[in-house]
């Protein structure tokens, strides 16, 4: 099983002086095996290859989808390119007026995300998991934050998995993950639902 997370939104909280998101989401993509995985990351570079690179000289090749610079009708063809139904989404979206104080602190909001991660993870069906699971994250944190996200996951979600399965977390590049891509195109869609009630 292969799971990629992403995140749209801010964790700033300073409502009056800046203009912070009023909600954080973050979302899952969950691939159930590697013909799902190889079918994003076929979605992926088709997509760049025919709609955002197709009439560009080389050197303004856009490397990445992100949710925030593709309109609706390229999205959409990206949909139509994914041939495995063995993969899902899962989603949360925090309303970040509601968040205690404590949490709204440099080291707080490290625990927040942690905390939204797990509760999001722990959505899925762990204990009836055959194969090795492996978690991919965009590269986004400092060292010391990567450590206390994978001790904190690693711990909570071991517990959760049949003993016979092992459970990686992986922070990689966006721009060199397809799946990474993938995931950020839905958790923006998310994102804008609640944030500013877009559904398109």
């Amino acid at each position: 099983m292969y799971i990629y997370l992403d995140e749209s939104g801010d964790l700033g909280f300073d409502f009056n002086k800046k203009s912070p998101s009023s909600v954080f989401v973050i979302a899952l993509l969950v691939c159930d095996n590697p013909a799902a995985r190889k079918s994003f990351e076929v979605a992926v570079r088709r997509t760049l290859k025919d709609k955002l690179n197709a009439n560009l000289d080389k050197s303004r090749i856009v490397q990445e989808l992100k949710g925030t610079r593709t309109i609706p009708a390229i999205k959409k063809y990206f949909y139509q390119q994914i041939r495995s139904d063995d993969w899902g989404v899962y989603a949360v979206a925090l309303n970040k007026q509601r968040v205690n104080d404590e949490l709204r602190t440099s080291s707080g909001r490290e625990k927040l995300y942690n905390f939204l991660s797990r509760l999001l993870l722990e959505k899925l069906a762990l204990s009836a998991v055959t194969s090795n699971v492996e978690l991919i994250v965009d590269k986004r944190k400092t060292k010391a934050e990567i450590r206390d996200f994978n001790q904190y996951l690693g711990k909570q979600l071991k517990s959760a998995l049949p003993g016979n399965t092992a459970f990686h977390i992986a922070h990689q590049d966006s721009q060199a993950t397809p799946g990474l891509q993938a995931v950020d195109l839905f958790c923006w869609g998310v994102f804008r639902k609640y944030e500013s009630r877009d559904t398109a």
